[in-house]
Parts: structure tokens; sequence; C-alpha cells
């Protein structure tokens, strides 16, 4: 027991009884703390913590050119002097990234591997059309419809956060893909698609996927979308309203007149035989 207090006890006591010494000291204090920044500035420009360049991976052009700028410019730099989490973090925060990971690989170089999000939606907006992905978080701007033409349009204020319906919608809509432009937020509560001939569907707040479907499937057995229908309104369940087109409205009330004229008219002559 004695020799266990010799061998780390009175160590450990001596080491105390320095460092408060030492802590006492305002002078002292000064001394080891210029002391350990010589440590760490000896540490920090030796070989083995130096970065020597970066490599960046899985990025577009611009998306590249936005992540070297946030990077350190001079290299060699010390990996003392670099925080990591920090400029992944950073590099997160542009939209096209939906993650970064940072690495330093065997060659000393920072390797950053970048997952960019895909775009899945055009959105128009009041300030320009904007690319968004699957779960609608904004990718980039987009500067024509003409440079995504194959992704969807939408519109409406708070139409990025339905933008999973939204492709559902697309999806079970493809028989309409000769017709539909897109589809529009409403009251950022529900969706109208919106078809050529300034038609459209109005589909509720819930079960807009199955409205559309049932739309369809009357389309498909009564040709319900090429009668001259403007408005197929699916907003009330188990209540669908259609509404015509101004000019099919006045050819119906053209026919209808006529067909009364005409009985009117048989109805006379049968009258005035039966009087003879």
């Amino acid at each position: 027991m004695v020799r266990v207090l010799v061998r780390v006890g009175l160590p450990a006591w001596l080491l105390v009884m320095v460092v408060g010494a030492l802590a006492s000291d305002a002078d002292r204090r000064a001394w080891v703390g210029a002391q350990w920044e010589g440590v760490q500035s000896s540490l920090a420009t030796r070989p083995e913590f130096q970065i020597a360049g970066l490599a960046v991976s899985g990025a577009s052009p611009t998306v590249e050119v936005a992540v070297r700028a946030m990077a350190p410019q001079d290299w060699p730099v010390s990996s003392f002097g670099l925080d990591l989490e920090a400029l992944r973090a950073e590099i997160e925060t542009l939209d096209a990234v939906a993650r970064a990971d940072l690495r330093v690989g065997i060659d000393r170089r920072l390797a950053i591997s970048v997952t960019e999000r895909v775009p899945a939606a055009v959105w128009s907006t009041g300030d320009g059309l904007v690319l968004l992905d699957a779960d609608g978080h904004r990718t980039a701007r987009l500067l024509a419809r003409e440079g995504r033409a194959d992704l969807p349009l939408l519109g409406g204020s708070g139409a990025a956060a339905a933008v999973p319906e939204a492709l559902a919608l697309m999806a079970a809509a493809a028989p309409l893909w000769r017709d539909i432009i897109g589809l529009v937020r409403v009251g950022e509560r529900r969706w109208d698609v919106v078809l050529t001939g300034d038609r459209r569907i109005l589909l509720p707040e819930t079960g807009a996927v199955a409205a559309l479907e049932r739309v369809l499937a009357q389309d498909q057995s009564q040709e319900l979308l090429s009668r001259d229908v403007v408005q197929v309104d699916m907003r009330l369940p188990g209540r669908p309203t259609v509404r015509m087109s101004d000019a099919a409205v006045a050819e119906l009330r053209r026919i209808r007149a006529a067909a009364a004229a005409m009985a009117a008219s048989e109805g006379g002559q049968t009258a005035g035989g039966a009087m003879r």
C-alpha cells in the first residue's frame, strides 16, 4: 500500500502542486499559455497535419464553383484550423445540395462528396420559375419553361409544400398528357388540373387522386372531357358538377328552342286537323 502511494500518489500530488503554483501567478500562467500556443503552432505546421488541396465530386459545374468558393482558397492549410462540420453545414445551405460529406483522404486532400437534389417539378411564382425536388425543396431558378419542359408545371401559393401530392396527381393524369398544362394550388388547400382549351378539373382538399381517377374513368367511358366541357367540379364528394362552354350552352339552348317550336307547330297542326 505504501509503495502504491509513493508510486502513484506522490507524482499526482507533485503535479497538483506544480499546476497550482503556476496557476497562482499571472506571469507564469502567461508563460504556460505561450508555451502551449507554441506547441500548437509547431504541430499545425507539421506535414502530417497539412491538407494539401481540394477534390469535389458529385456536383454539377455550377454547384462545384459555389462549393470551391466556400472552401479555403490558399492551400495547403492546417487541419487544426479547418472546421469540417461548419464547412459541411455551409455547403448544405446551397439550394441544390441535399447532403455533403467531407473527409481528408490518404493523399492529404480534402474530399467533398456532394449529393444534389433532383428537380421533379417547375413552380411558377411571382418572381419567376423555380425548380423543386420531390419533397418540395427549391433546387435552382429556371430562366425559361423550355429549359425543363419534361417536368410538370405547378402554380399557386403553397404549391411547394404539396409537391408529393402533385406528383401523384400527375402520375394518375398520364392518360391526359397531351392535354394537361399543369396544376394550380388553390387557397393552399387543394389542386386544379389545368387542361388545354381553358378547361379545368377542380379537385377536393382530400382524396384528390381518387377524384381525378373517377373523372378519367368517365372520360374513358363517356368522353366527358371531349364534349365542350370547360369545368368538372369534384370538390363535393358524391356531387360532381359539369359546366359547359358558353358556345355549347348557347347551342343547347338553340336546339331546345327549335325543338319546342317544332313541337308547338306540330301541336297546332294536330289541333287544326281535329277541328276540321
